[in-house]
């Protein structure tokens, strides 16, 4: 091999390594009797646009200092304590020794504890979805559990601990990968009785009709792709035109509508703007 050829791939592997996401833990899932040498890989990302706070006079940035309330000293990172304020006011200081000695089971490992349909479980649990990467000789058995689940039509509900906290999560495959969705806890979900409408109140057959025609109109298959962040998109362009010190133009302002007391009228406007929407999608898309 030349040493042209040998530095090109390894520049080649350098930037392949750099545009690869990081693993956020490793571990195994214990599948029966089986283990499964597994890395942990964010599935998402935001793509909000991110501020810092400055002073509008010369673009300095605001910076915040760590204070003792008490003694009034300031506190480096490194000497911050953990502490649990008590409904007496009273503080329980809490060292890392401490975290250490609670029991964790599942610090390194994913316990599967049922499987379940994954229509079953409310998608209000889940928190946030992870890449579940086989690691080393986990490769088979991760293909096992893999193909036994899709198989099966079932879903994996586990127990893992990620970042010192203990969580349940649920396990299915989706496009050859295991996917981990972490959810909360049954006690962490809200009761939302509080926002159901009054009994009493009534839709006539008439109006369930026509809105029943307006989900029709605008039925379809899920895309993704299809739909973007518009107010990101718009505030790029503002921020990018700011730098460039050229005036963004106008939006002309949506006209108000007035409150809409009948409702079949505005269901029936409704579904023709729908369907004329969808037509002019679709010769857009043809063209």
């Amino acid at each position: 091999m030349s040493l042209v050829r040998f530095v090109e791939q390894v520049v080649r592997g350098i930037r392949q390594t750099r545009s690869m996401p990081r693993s956020i833990w490793k571990g195994a899932i214990s599948f029966g009797l089986v283990t499964i040498p597994v890395k942990l890989f964010s599935a998402t990302e935001e793509k909000d646009i991110s501020f810092r706070q400055v002073h509008p006079e010369d673009g300095g940035r605001i910076k915040y200092k760590r204070v003792c309330e008490k003694c009034g000293k300031e506190i480096p990172y490194a000497e911050i304590a953990k502490g649990y304020e008590l409904p007496d006011g009273r503080m329980v200081i809490l060292a890392p020794e401490d975290f250490d000695a609670l029991p964790l089971a599942t610090t390194k490992a994913v316990e599967v504890v049922q499987f379940v349909a994954e229509e079953d479980v409310d998608p209000t649990y889940f928190n946030k979805t992870y890449f579940l990467q086989a690691d080393g000789p986990g490769v088979k058995p991760y293909v096992l559990l893999r193909d036994a689940l899709i198989k099966s039509g079932q879903s994996a509900v586990v127990k893992v601990a990620l970042r010192s906290r203990e969580a349940l999560a649920l396990i299915r495959p989706k496009a050859g990968v295991l996917l981990m969705h972490t959810m909360l806890w049954p006690d962490e979900l809200r009761d939302g009785s509080f926002a159901a409408p009054p009994e009493d109140v009534t839709v006539s057959d008439a109006e369930v009709t026509m809105a029943q025609s307006f989900i029709d109109a605008l039925a379809g298959d899920f895309n993704p792709e299809d739909f973007t962040d518009s107010y990101r998109e718009a505030l790029e362009a503002l921020v990018q035109s700011k730098a460039e010190g050229v005036p963004l133009a106008e939006e002309p302002e949506a006209p108000q509508e007035a409150e809409v007391v009948d409702l079949v009228a505005a269901l029936r406007a409704s579904v023709e703007a729908a369907k004329k929407r969808r037509e002019e999608a679709e010769s857009a898309k043809a063209m």
